[in-house]
C-alpha cells in the first residue's frame, strides 16, 4: 500500500523522459539537415548542432539506465 505512489511516480517521469527524448530528436535533426543543407555553416550552427545531440544520447542513456521502453 505504501509502495504503491512510488510505481506511479516512476511511470510518470518515464513518461516525461520518453517526452523529452522526442522533443530533443526532433531538435537534433532539425539543427542536423539545417547543418547538412549549409555551404559554409557557421560556428554557432555547429556548436547547436552538438550540443543538441549530446543533450538526446544523454536522456538515451538515462532512459536506458532505468529500462525504460518505447511502446508505438
Amino acid at each position: 500500500m505504501f509502495f504503491h505512489r512510488k510505481g506511479w511516480l516512476r511511470k510518470e517521469y518515464d513518461q516525461r523522459l520518453i517526452t523529452q527524448m522526442e522533443k530533443l530528436k526532433t531538435n537534433w535533426m532539425i539543427q542536423k539537415s539545417l547543418l547538412e543543407k549549409s555551404v559554409e555553416p557557421s560556428d554557432l550552427v555547429i556548436i547547436q548542432t552538438k550540443i543538441a545531440e549530446a543533450k538526446y544520447f544523454y536522456l538515451f542513456k538515462e532512459a536506458k539506465h532505468r529500462k525504460v521502453k518505447i511502446n508505438r
